[in-house]
């Protein structure tokens, strides 16, 4: 089965130009709605279940792992979304595929806590991650993380207090101060996992400090 919405491009394709950099709304959504991403979207539940629920807006799920986007893809295409697309790619190279100020809203869904020392900058909040987003996303856009893990929790509130980001809002158990939103809705695979072992979600949201 192939899916026009998919973008899976070898390294030198990318570098040399993706041909939607900056053009997302105009070549592939044929609109001009924000545009939201998924990093490290497994299997796209958030990516198509926003989608869903905001047709209005366009949503794009990027992981490395091709086999579990096929999910998502298979649901978007049965049920009809045009507002929905996937990339498989490793998000060092996200920067290859957007340019400034095309994305609005960023969604980091139960990310690898990458918990060694020595694989913290591999962290998808760690300062250098953040300041490539910043290179795309809109002045004011909103980050959002939610994990199950309490150091990768942590330790992102530590990097937004540390480098001056603003935090908008943060729990430590979303399903106890949220009811029936998106938060809670939308459920990925892992987390029904997580869930079903009694742990706490995490989440949080925050904007990008913008170096004058």
């Amino acid at each position: 089965m192939t899916f026009s919405n998919m973008f899976q491009l070898q390294y030198e394709q990318v570098v040399e130009g993706f041909e939607y950099k900056g053009k997302w709304n105009r070549g592939f959504f044929r609109n001009k709605n924000d545009i939201i991403l998924e990093l490290g979207c497994g299997k796209g539940e958030y990516t198509v279940g926003l989608a869903r629920q905001h047709k209005n807006q366009n949503f794009i799920g990027v992981d490395i792992k091709g086999a579990r986007m096929w999910r998502g893809l298979k649901a978007a295409q049965e049920e009809g979304l045009k507002n929905v697309a996937f990339i498989r790619t490793r998000i060092n190279l996200i920067e290859y595929y957007f340019g400034p100020n095309e994305i609005s809203e960023i969604w980091i869904t139960f990310p690898d806590p990458q918990p060694r020392k020595l694989k913290i900058n591999k962290r998808l909040t760690s300062p250098s991650f953040l300041e490539s987003y910043s290179r795309f996303l809109k002045p004011g856009g909103i980050i959002h993380l939610k994990t199950d893990n309490i150091l990768f929790f942590e330790y992102t509130l530590d990097v937004i207090k540390e480098v001056g980001h603003e935090l908008l809002y943060s729990t430590y158990d979303v399903y106890k101060t949220e009811k029936d939103n998106e938060l809670t809705r939308i459920q990925t695979y892992y987390e029904q996992i997580w869930l079903n072992h009694g742990t706490k979600i995490k989440y949080l949201k925050f904007k990008l400090k913008r170096n004058e």
